[in-house]
């Protein structure tokens, strides 16, 4: 068995290779070949934390995988991460179980890429502007997706501890990101201007008000993942000319904007214009005009990560890192 650690899969693997994986594993579910059962999730309420448990398998390839993730928000007070995984990839012709690999920097890459997708499908080619409320650990591969598909030429920041919002900009700079980044006060502010909105934050509640909308504006929602979670608020749903999720199960028991929203305005699932596999699949489904208002909201699935977890498996074993466990 090979083990990878997270500093390897950073060193080498990048949004690109995350792109196009997730492309391809987006083609496979399509072409019927993947095998994605319903996540677990278990609750820890002493600790507001959860533990997701999320088993897949791709026949074609005939590799499998499972992931495991906690979340613990509390944990920074501890100098411990929020978020934790490991996967395991298994070959699925024998059973061997031939890679372990750490899965926190795993799930924010593919995430990312996974609105990267969205975006090079949905957003406006002319899209100049990315503002980005919530700058905590699933915010940097947000920006790096969106960076990967559209020339934007500035970036806006909200946090609710500006604090943190000033630190994500040293880090973007610190990458080696060179466009303009503005730190704001008012979330308002990033919704009069911004063409693009990446959202990730683990809010109960909407942060931001959909009557600040402009029209044009395309949205990535991927920070809430539970029913009772709400990054956008009902006027943002049924303001919005498109909406495409990531996994249309998923979404129903886990978007909690959407559900909620399904529970109390007109609005219903039957109004999802697609799936992302589906935006792969079909290209005549684009954004209707330049003016609407389209909407990814992200839950992630396990078929996802089975893709990236793929990739780099293949591309440690062509550049031979990783250490081997016999």
């Amino acid at each position: 068995m090979l083990i990878l650690s997270e500093k390897e899969i950073q060193t080498h693997y990048f949004m690109q290779d995350a792109i196009r994986d997730l492309k391809q594993g987006l083609q496979a579910k399509n072409n019927g070949m993947i095998k994605n059962p319903p996540r677990t999730v278990i609750e820890i309420p002493k600790y507001n934390a959860s533990g997701l448990y999320m088993p897949s398998a791709d026949l074609l390839l005939e590799i499998a995988s499972i992931k495991v993730v906690s979340i613990f928000p509390e944990n920074p007070k501890q100098q411990k991460p929020t978020t934790q995984g490991v996967l395991l990839l298994t070959d699925a012709t024998n059973g061997e179980h031939i890679c372990m690999m750490s899965a926190s920097f795993l799930t924010r890459l593919r995430t990312g890429a996974l609105s990267g997708i969205a975006t090079e499908k949905m957003a406006r080619l002319d899209a100049k502007t990315l503002g980005v409320i919530g700058t905590g650990s699933m915010a940097f591969e947000q920006v790096l997706g969106v960076l990967a598909v559209r020339e934007i030429e500035d970036i806006i920041l909200f946090n609710r501890t500006s604090a943190r919002a000033v630190h994500f900009k040293e880090k973007l700079q610190a990458w080696g990101v060179t466009i303009p980044i503005q730190v704001v006060q008012d979330v308002q502010d990033v919704m009069q201007s911004a063409d693009i909105v990446a959202c990730s934050t683990r809010s109960n509640t909407p942060v931001f008000n959909g009557k600040d909308i402009q029209p044009g504006t395309h949205i990535n929602g991927v920070g809430s993942f539970l029913p009772t979670m709400r990054e956008v608020d009902v006027e943002t749903i049924t303001k919005a000319d498109q909406i495409v999720v990531d996994d249309l199960a998923s979404a129903k028991e886990e978007a909690g904007e959407l559900i909620y929203a399904a529970e109390q305005s007109d609005w219903s699932f039957s109004n999802v214009a697609a799936q992302l596999n589906e935006l792969i699949e079909y290209p005549n489904l684009i954004r209707p005009s330049d003016e609407a208002i389209t909407f990814f909201k992200s839950v992630g699935t396990a078929y996802f990560d089975l893709a990236v977890a793929r990739g780099i498996y293949a591309k440690a074993i062509s550049l031979g890192f990783g250490q081997k466990m016999h």
